[in-house]
């Protein structure tokens, strides 16, 4: 791998950990809004050139919370339009 090719593959690197970064920063803030939180939820850094986010573990009943959030703002989202 020649020096150039080295650094444009660090720099797509860098930027798959960011987009993590930024997604679990995101998907933090969500779960924020309706007043949940999963500890587990982490960057698991670049995976294959992309971002990758580890949401981890939770019980069921926080699986069905989150479930009926996601499907609320889904159902909010299709009356938007």
């Amino acid at each position: 791998m020649t020096h150039n090719e080295r650094i444009r593959y660090k720099r797509r690197q860098d930027a798959a950990y960011q987009a993590g970064e930024d997604a679990v920063t995101s998907f933090q803030a969500a779960l924020a809004l309706a007043g949940m939180t999963l500890p587990s939820l982490s960057n698991d850094g670049p995976v294959a050139g992309h971002g990758f986010v580890r949401l981890g573990g939770c019980n069921a009943t926080f699986a069905n919370r989150l479930a009926e959030v996601i499907a609320a703002g889904a159902d909010a989202l299709q009356h938007q339009r």
